[in-house]
């Protein structure tokens, strides 16, 4: 079993920047792959970016890439998105998820484990 954390989220102006931390516990933590998700009311929920177990490879949505970087610290159980020039469209709850594998994934249904999420609101 992995207990996974999110924190970091905020109200922020356009243009502005926030960081989202996802604390793990429970399990070996650099054995899972990591990724961030994001869902809308009403829309589905939307891949954002992965980083494998060891954090050598990472995958990012179109819609996110060049704004947007995944890390993490095996040494601390956490990983992160640094989440720069925000748009009002990157308004979301976002999800932080593990996956038994060390292998990027971007579809939902290969993570095992969720976060509760963390709201993010970007202002025009």
């Amino acid at each position: 079993q992995v207990q996974l954390v999110e924190s970091g989220g905020g109200l922020v102006q356009a243009g502005a920047s926030l960081r989202l931390s996802c604390s793990a516990s429970g399990r070996t933590f650099s054995n899972y792959a990591m990724g961030w998700f994001r869902q809308v009311p009403g829309k589905e929920r939307e891949f954002v970016a992965a980083i494998s177990g060891g954090g050598t490879s990472t995958d990012y949505a179109d819609s996110v890439n060049g704004r947007f970087t995944i890390s993490r610290d095996n040494a601390k159980s956490t990983v992160y998105l640094q989440m720069n020039s925000l748009k009002p469209e990157d308004t979301a709850v976002y999800y932080c998820a593990a996956a038994r594998t060390n292998w990027v994934r971007r579809m939902g249904y290969n993570y095992d484990y969720w976060g509760q999420g963390t709201q993010v609101t970007v202002s025009s």
